[in-house]
């Protein structure tokens, strides 16, 4: 039996933390991917997008976990989501989306709103790293949800690749989020290199900017690299989705050497022959390391 099908939101901006589906994607799973793909989209921009304040953000979030609750529920959802709950309620019923993971990345977002909002920084690190839990991790989840992979090697690995590549996108975005407002560098790690947040935002001292990044960057390639054996472990097209996904992270990672860890200057970005050699490397399993400080 052919599955339903659903409007689909109009696209925005890509949501960062998502491999979409792409032509890899078996056909068949296109259509969940994508319903979770624009229910976390939507949720972003609502975290992120346009000059509301935190409270009506914080409001309109409440609105759209309650939309996702009468998903799990059986009752009806409102209008103003139409396309994206109507895509979520036929994945949910037809691969029984775990709830716990799609309320995990609401959270996150309620978190983005509150710590911007109110200009609250992450005391330490870990800290930082229990956001990725709820921010980035759930997508992985899904995702081998989808395939029916839920052995505990296999999570964990995707765990550690999906918050290595949240960690690459603070640390690649670190100019254009310190602009909005938004800062993920902790205060820990900010007083262990004797750095105020308006010296990093100016990037004086060079020496010790530039050191906070390429150490956090090292951390974000360590994660990548334990995490890398799930994408040769998969077979089919998951596993070169996958492969590819972690030759995206790790090319930004040497994008970042390159610009000696700079980011607070410049964003490093990936061009066509990036891609050629992304492809190169998943195809014959080279995982390229970080350069010896």
């Amino acid at each position: 039996m052919q599955s339903e099908t659903a409007p689909q939101p109009r696209p925005s901006d890509h949501y960062e933390n998502f491999p979409v589906a792409s032509w890899l994607c078996p056909p068949e799973l296109r259509a969940p991917i994508a319903a979770i793909y624009w229910f976390a989209r939507t949720a972003d921009d609502i975290a992120d997008e346009g000059s509301d304040p935190a409270e009506v953000r914080l409001t309109t979030l409440r609105r759209y976990r309650e939309d996702l609750a009468s998903v799990y529920e059986g009752r009806a959802h409102s209008p103003q989501w139409q396309g994206v709950f109507a895509a979520l309620t036929i994945a949910v019923r037809e691969h029984r989306l775990p709830r716990q993971w799609l309320e995990a990345l609401l959270d996150a977002f309620q978190q983005d709103i509150e710590f911007t909002g109110l200009q609250r920084r992450y005391r330490d690190d870990a800290e930082l790293l229990d956001y990725c839990t709820r921010s980035a991790n759930p997508v992985g989840r899904l995702l081998l949800h989808l395939y029916g992979i839920d052995d505990a090697v296999s999570l964990t690995q995707s765990d550690q690749i999906c918050t290595a590549l949240q960690l690459i996108n603070f640390w690649q975005d670190l100019g254009v989020d310190m602009a909005r407002g938004r800062w993920y560098p902790s205060e820990a790690a900010m007083r262990r290199h004797g750095l105020t947040e308006s010296a990093l935002a100016s990037g004086t001292p060079d020496s010790a900017a530039r050191a906070l990044v390429a150490t956090y960057a090292q951390d974000a390639w360590q994660l990548m690299l334990a995490g890398a054996p799930l994408a040769w472990r998969l077979p089919g097209r998951i596993g070169w989705e996958l492969r590819l996904v972690v030759q995206g992270g790790l090319r930004i990672l040497e994008k970042m050497q390159t610009l000696e860890h700079r980011t607070w200057r410049t964003r490093p970005r990936l061009r066509g022959h990036d891609l050629a050699l992304m492809g190169w490397r998943a195809l014959w399993g080279t995982l390229p390391r970080p350069a010896k400080p």
